[in-house]
C-alpha cells in the first residue's frame, strides 16, 4: 500500500478544557478550525492542514483512530481493494464523516489488536495557514505527517505483524533495545524516520504509550522541556539520544496520561540497509524518571467499545 504516514490521529478525552490550554500553550499547537458536524470537539494544527490532531469528549482517555494517508485516490482505491481481498473488514466513511477529517475518501478498519484506523486521501490545506499557539519554531510534518505512535497490545502475535507488513505493506524496522516483545514498523513511502507505529507488549494491557512529534530545532526541544519543568508537568524520560536514531528528545506526560516525545533531527535518519540490534536504548540522556505506562494504559475491557468486544469474542 502506498501509504505516507500518520496523516492525524483523534483522542477522546475527559479532560477537553485542560487540552484547550496545555495543547497551544506547553506544545506550541494551532488552534484548528471546529468543524460543523462535531462543534464539541478540539482541533489542533501541526502544519498548513486542517488539522493534525483532535480531541473529543467522552467518558475515559483512550486513542480513538489513528488516520494512515494514502497518497492519493488511485493508492487509495488500490489500498481498498488489498483490504478487501485480505478479508479485512471496512467500513466506507460516509460525506458528514469525510467533511469533519476534512479528506475526500476514507475508511474505517481495526487492527487484529483492536485499535481503529482510518486511510484517506487529500486531506484539506490552506497555505501558510499555521499559526502556533505560542512562540515556537514549528513541526516537521509535510510528507511525514504527525510523527509516531507506540501502542501496547495484551497479545504480540504473528496475526499482528502480517497485518501491518503482509496487508499494510509496512516495513519491518526491527525490535528496538526495549525489554520484552516490541514491533517498530514504518509505512512504505516513509524514508525520513524509522517507524510510523509500534506495538510493545504489555500483558493483559493496552493503550497509547506514546506519541512522537517532531519540531524544527533543538531550541524548540529546549524551550519545550523550560515550560514543562516550569509548570512541574511530570517527565517520563529526559534529554537524550536513542541509538538506533540520530535524534534528541525527551518525554513527558499529556493531561490525557500518555507521553509526548519531542524530538529535533541532529542529522538525517541514516536508514535502515540493516536491521539494527542495540545494546541500550540510548548513547546518552534519557534517564527514566517517571512510569513508562501512564494512566492511558489500561484494561481492553475497559478501552475498547463492548459490542466490538462482544463480537470478537463471538469469533473466539
Amino acid at each position: 500500500m502506498d501509504i505516507i504516514g500518520i496523516g492525524y490521529l483523534g483522542f477522546e478525552t475527559t479532560k477537553l478544557d485542560e487540552w484547550r490550554e496545555y495543547g497551544p500553550q506547553v506544545m506550541g499547537f494551532g488552534i484548528g478550525n471546529t468543524p460543523e458536524s462535531d462543534p464539541d470537539s478540539l482541533y489542533f494544527k501541526m502544519d498548513d492542514r486542517r488539522h493534525r490532531l483532535a480531541f473529543h469528549p467522552g467518558t475515559i482517555d483512550r486513542i480513538a483512530y489513528i488516520g494512515w494517508e494514502a497518497r492519493g485516490r488511485l493508492a487509495f482505491n488500490a489500498a481498498v481493494e488489498k483490504f478487501r481481498a485480505a478479508g479485512v473488514d471496512i467500513t466506507v466513511g460516509d460525506t458528514e464523516l469525510c467533511e469533519t477529517r476534512g479528506v475526500k475518501e476514507l475508511i474505517r478498519f481495526r487492527d487484529p489488536v483492536g485499535y481503529q484506523h482510518e486511510l484517506f486521501y487529500a486531506q484539506k490545506w490552506t497555505p501558510r495557514s499555521f499559526t502556533p499557539g505560542r512562540n515556537h519554531g514549528g513541526f516537521v510534518c509535510d510528507e511525514r505527517g504527525v510523527g509516531h505512535v507506540v501502542l501496547i497490545t495484551p497479545e504480540y502475535t504473528p496475526e499482528l505483524e502480517h497485518f501491518l507488513t503482509g496487508i499494510m505493506g509496512f516495513h519491518w524496522y526491527g525490535s528496538g533495545a526495549g525489554k520484552g516483545k516490541t514491533g517498530f514498523f514504518r509505512s512504505k513511502l516513509n524514508n525520513f524516520t524509522s517507524h510510523d507505529i509500534a506495538y510493545g507488549f504489555g500483558p493483559g494491557r493496552m493503550g497509547v504509550q506514546h506519541v512522537g512529534v517532531f519540531v524544527k530545532s533543538l531550541r524548540d526541544v529546549g524551550e519545550t522541556l523550560d515550560i514543562v519543568k516550569a509548570r512541574n508537568l511530570q517527565l517520563q524520560m529526559t534529554l537524550g539520544q536513542h541509538t538506533q536514531d540520530p535524534h534528541a528528545s525527551f518525554y513527558h506526560f499529556n493531561p490525557s496520561g500518555f507521553a509526548f516525545e519531542t524530538i529535533t533531527e541532529l542529522e538525517p535518519w541514516q536508514g535502515d540497509a540493516f536491521e539494527l540490534n542495540p545494546e541500550k536504548l540510548s548513547t546518552w540522556g534519557h534517564e527514566i524518571v517517571g512510569p513508562i505506562l501512564g494512566p492511558s494504559v489500561r484494561t481492553p475491557e475497559e478501552l475498547l467499545d463492548p459490542a466490538y468486544l462482544a463480537g470478537k469474542k463471538s469469533k473466539e
